[in-house]
């Protein structure tokens, strides 16, 4: 299948307009000028006035997850069977909404690991998926109904043993309180920097990378001395912290989408919610504006699944870092190549000849207006390891092509 006639934007830059690319089985067979195509005579789509990027990269969500007001409720109820009901459709309304690859950061009794493994043996179709297994956290601590509560360094080495155990792809822990989990300070400095780094090494030395969840400057310190990869939220950022993860290379997945969902439904949700929500948004968005200028690695994720924060929308967290004062190629890269680098995926991310062809077409220009790959409303087509996943546009079922459709 040729793609012509459109914008390309390849995870890191525009090309020339007359770019076109070619996909041929999973992967993406060759991108040039239309000129040297002029032999091609197999099937083709003309995109004008539409442009094709990779598929979107979600680096934080949680499959197991609703989006309902109550977090808790409803993951203590629910059967094994129904999670895994749920955390497939999760996946697969994700891919519907141009994310084809993503971050799993906490789910349920390893549930999560079996959709990963369904849709990368393509027994479902779904996005590619790295999940973290448990959530690591301190007796008391954030997510602490969910997790594997460890306390002590070789504890949370155990922990850690676990998880890797399980199948997991990387492991995250628990640096600080959260805006959901009740009886926690967002300034609370749970993991001390000895436990963190005892987890993180040892995660290291087992070949995992570790996301570690940090809201309050202390805790994103210790994170990132500690060898964090990723440091999730990164919501009270001081210059010491943005220069520790600088000298260090540490990446930030901001969430901001997540706060602006709460808030757009305070009332209801807990007043001490809605109060610790409130007191996250200008910090937030400021902490992320100062750490992106000062030329940190920001990758895209938008703690999908939290309340009011559904599957199938994780693109409006592109809004959310334009709101915050990336410029709309800045969040296009935070959601694709950068996404992609902090992830470890050398072929996604990234349009590029011998790359596998996960790609989303959207209409219009979306370095010029980032709703055009925001809001899923103007994605036009998404395609999986070559897949076609029919979204708007009334193009049909062309030669050749393999369309497929997610429930």
């Amino acid at each position: 299948m040729l793609l012509s006639r459109a914008a390309v934007f390849d995870g890191e830059r525009r090309l020339p307009p007359d770019t076109c690319l070619l996909l041929e089985g999973d992967r993406i067979a060759r991108i040039a000028p239309a000129a040297a195509f002029d032999g091609y005579a197999g099937p083709r789509l003309d995109l004008s006035g539409h442009t094709v990027l990779p598929g979107l990269i979600d680096c934080h969500a949680h499959l197991v997850l609703a989006a309902e007001a109550d977090v808790w409720g409803p993951l203590m109820k629910a059967s094994a069977a129904q999670l895994a009901l749920r955390a497939l459709d999760s996946a697969q309304r994700c891919l519907r909404g141009g994310v084809t690859s993503l971050r799993d950061c906490g789910g349920v009794d390893h549930i999560e690991l079996a959709v990963r493994d369904a849709t990368g043996q393509g027994t479902f179709l779904g996005p590619t998926v790295r999940a973290a297994g448990r959530f690591i956290c301190m007796c008391g601590g954030t997510n602490h109904p969910v997790a594997r509560i460890a306390d002590g360094e070789h504890e949370v080495r155990v922990a850690v043993r676990e998880q890797v155990h399980a199948g997991s792809d990387f492991v995250k822990l628990m640096a600080t309180g959260a805006v959901l989990t009740p009886g926690t300070g967002l300034d609370d400095v749970q993991y001390t920097s000895e436990e963190l780094r005892a987890g993180i090494a040892e995660a290291a030395r087992l070949g995992r990378d570790a996301a570690v969840h940090a809201i309050g400057a202390t805790g994103v310190i210790n994170a990132v001395r500690a060898g964090a990869r990723s440091v999730e939220h990164g919501v009270f950022l001081t210059d010491e912290a943005i220069d520790a993860m600088l000298g260090l290379g540490t990446w930030v997945v901001p969430t901001l989408g997540a706060v602006s969902r709460l808030l757009s439904h305070r009332d209801r949700l807990p007043g001490a919610v809605v109060e610790k929500a409130q007191r996250v948004a200008a910090s937030h968005r400021d902490s992320i504006r100062r750490f992106h200028r000062a030329g940190g690695r920001i990758a895209m994720g938008g703690d999908t699944g939290t309340p009011f924060n559904p599957h199938g929308e994780n693109a409006w967290e592109l809004l959310e870092m334009v709101r915050a004062g990336l410029s709309p190629e800045a969040a296009l890269v935070a959601a694709t190549s950068s996404a992609a680098d902090l992830m470890r995926l050398p072929t996604r991310g990234r349009l590029r000849a011998g790359h596998h062809a996960d790609v989303l077409v959207v209409r219009g220009d979306p370095l010029e207006d980032i709703l055009c790959a925001a809001d899923p409303a103007r994605h036009a087509i998404v395609v999986k390891g070559g897949r076609f996943v029919q979204r708007s546009e009334p193009w049909g079922t062309e030669s050749g092509t393999r369309w497929a459709q997610t429930p």
